[in-house]
């Protein structure tokens, strides 16, 4: 058989995990209008909700002012 007809198959990578969360029953209205008008699902905008966050974060230890 030669190397250019051989059919290659290799495993899967699910790099995605499954999590539960509770959120404010308004939250969840605001994402279905949200997933409806941009025609994505809620999953979706949780995703891309949660890289913005990450990726803009700051973190500020303590809670006193320094002088």
């Amino acid at each position: 058989m030669n190397n250019d007809d051989e059919f290659i198959i290799t495993p899967k990578e699910d790099k995605s995990v499954t999590i539960t969360i509770r959120i404010d029953k308004a939250l969840q209205l605001q994402l279905d209008d949200l997933s409806t008008k941009s025609n994505r699902s809620r999953n979706e905008l949780i995703n891309m909700a949660l890289e913005y966050a990450l990726k803009n974060v700051k973190f500020v230890s303590g809670t006193k002012k320094e002088s």
